[in-house]
């Protein structure tokens, strides 16, 4: 597997990490590709229809950044390819999501991304994000 697409890939979901994190939505965006789709699933909980499309996405993400209270760290983990192409790839990783709030850091949840992503214009970005959360928070 060519060790460019590894770095690109691995690159972006740190990317996409970091936006969230400092809530830089722009950035959080440019991450997407206009007709992403976000599928969440939390445990025990009936599935949420999935956000389609780059508004859609980014009006989830917002909302939550809006809502927060703590400063969160999602750590993205155990990266691997379950398939690659030259334009499209699919890579599954492993979330663990943090938050501090006065003075104090606890382990929010974790989760499971099955992540897809198309290559244009010589940059890639996700097509179909989909979180499967340990337990609800």
């Amino acid at each position: 597997m060519d060790t460019t697409l590894k770095l690109d890939i691995h690159e972006l979901l740190s990317r996409a990490a970091y936006a969230l994190d400092e809530h830089a939505l722009e950035m959080l965006g440019d991450c997407f590709a206009p007709e992403a789709e976000f599928h969440l699933q939390i445990a025990g909980a009936p599935p949420i229809p999935p956000f389609v499309g780059h508004t859609a996405i980014m009006g989830l993400f917002s909302g939550a950044m809006a809502a927060q209270t703590d400063k969160r760290r999602h750590v993205v983990s155990n990266i691997f390819f379950d398939e690659a192409g030259d334009t499209t790839c699919r890579v599954f990783s492993n979330l663990t999501l943090f938050g501090t709030e006065n003075g104090v850091i606890r382990l929010i949840c974790a989760g499971l991304y099955r992540d897809r992503f198309v290559r244009r214009d010589g940059r890639w970005y996700i097509t179909e994000r989909r979180l499967e959360l340990d337990l609800p928070y």
